[in-house]
């Protein structure tokens, strides 16, 4: 193989391990959902809570145990002198014997009565998995907002990144032109220092807008459970370059009352503690149940002999019912059935205060929402104006109509314009979708 050849083949390996990776949001929200490690105990918590139900039921059935043994006995008697109803004393001889036994046997018992807690119980056990199970919900679509918000702020630090480079294009051109000017006499030399700082600082802009840009990028990637010194780059379907129409992003918003309430229904974690205030409810159930009778049945069946060959000679078959009565206990039923109540108590609060925190979440995300999709609006007139205004001044300046002061103004508004723009192009979608995950309506099914 020819010297060139190999060159070629190692520019290629080395382009395919250097390449960049390309990242889209959907991608990201699906990472982000594999490997969110709250995610992941969430998960495993729920396994350990469906365990749970099995084991309730488990208290409902009879328990079966068997065992065997086997006993040995020696006993050394050194005699003794023992006296009859008569008074006569008769000589017992020393002596040693020795004894075996053998015994096998089934036996267990079963509840069959103590207040309904068994049943309370079970009860407890399956409110408690659908709780877990919509708070897992909520939680996926909380990753999928924080995804969203860690994806816009990356795209969002590009675009600023990608203004301020054309920012110090534009300044190195103009401090070109205005050099050469000044060399010709045209201009004062006030006017080159002028530029020349203006475009210093066009420079110290962009890199911080790059160290931002490094900086997003960073969080994102931890928060994806990424290397952060692999090179990604995010792919955006938001275009800045394009006017959007931010009336086709409302669609479907009704009033706040109406978007409250549809809230209620919605949000998985209001579910949640809906079902978090039954399983209190059956925790009191169960508390209560120390204060009735309690009706028990055991039952076994064994047999014993002094060899191993006659064992089922003999067998005992036994039933039984047991029933207690609680007269005293210590206080401590009372006790447990005051934690219980004051569990309910707790739970009904915690959702209440949930329903308060999602009017609040709905309002307040509605209003933001609003004030974004303003915001945005007015920015969009913003930069067109900034942007005839700075290449009015350009003209101006170059025909000798204008003044360093009123070009050097017109750029920093324009730069200023933009970036205020791109600001709040991708604010307007986070705050889009901080509402529809405050409605409970972020999907994330799709990214699964």
């Amino acid at each position: 193989m020819k010297k060139s050849s190999y060159v070629f083949l190692l520019l290629l390996i080395a382009g395919s391990l250097f390449a960049q990776k390309e990242l889209t949001l959907e991608e990201a929200i699906s990472i982000a959902l594999q490997r969110n490690s709250n995610l992941i105990v969430s998960k495993n918590n729920l396994e350990s809570t469906k365990a749970g139900v099995k084991n309730a039921y488990g208290d409902l059935l009879p328990n079966v145990g068997t065992y065997a043994s086997w006993d040995w006995n020696r006993i050394d008697d050194n005699g003794s002198t023992q006296v009859d109803y008569l008074g006569n004393e008769t000589a017992v001889p020393s002596s040693t014997t020795f004894s075996r036994s053998y015994s096998v046997g089934v036996n267990g018992g079963v509840t069959l009565f103590n207040g309904m807690a068994n049943w309370a119980n079970i009860s407890q056990s399956k409110q408690d998995v659908k709780a877990a199970e919509y708070q897992l919900e909520k939680l996926k679509q909380d990753i999928v907002y924080q995804t969203t918000e860690y994806f816009y702020a990356v795209v969002n630090a590009k675009e600023l990144m990608k203004v301020q480079e054309e920012n110090v294009k534009y300044n190195q051109k103009q401090l070109e032109t205005i050099s050469e000017r000044n060399k010709l006499g045209s201009i004062p030399v006030a006017d080159l220092y002028a530029q020349q700082v203006q475009s210093g600082n066009a420079e110290l802009q962009l890199i911080e807008a790059e160290n931002s840009y490094e900086t997003a990028l960073s969080e994102l990637l931890n928060y994806l459970a990424l290397d952060v010194l692999e090179d990604y780059t995010l792919k955006s379907d938001v275009d800045p370059d394009v006017e959007i129409n931010t009336s086709e992003y409302m669609e479907g918003l009704g009033d706040i009352m109406e978007m409250v309430g549809q809230a209620m229904k919605s949000r998985f974690d209001y579910k949640g503690q809906e079902y978090t205030v039954k399983s209190a409810q059956s925790g009191l159930t169960m508390a209560r149940g120390g204060f009735f009778p309690s009706l028990s049945g055991d039952y076994g069946y064994y047999s014993s002999a002094t060899v191993p060959s006659d064992l089922f000679d003999r067998k005992v078959l036994s039933f039984g019912l047991t029933l207690s009565f609680p007269l005293f206990s210590n206080f401590d039923t009372e006790t447990q059935t005051q934690a219980a109540k004051v569990t309910k108590l707790n739970a009904e609060e915690d959702l209440s205060a949930l329903e308060r925190q999602i009017k609040i979440e709905v309002k307040q995300g509605y209003l933001d929402l609003m004030a974004a999709q303003k915001n945005l609006e007015v920015t969009y007139k913003n930069v067109e104006s900034a942007g005839e205004n700075r290449k009015v001044n350009t003209e101006r300046y170059n025909l000798g109509a204008g003044n360093i002061v009123e070009l050097l103004q017109a750029d920093r508004d324009y730069v200023e314009a933009m970036s205020d723009n791109i600001n709040a192009l991708y604010n307007f979608f986070v705050k889009r979708d901080q509402l529809l995950n405050a409605l409970g309506e972020l999907d994330y099914k799709v990214y699964e």
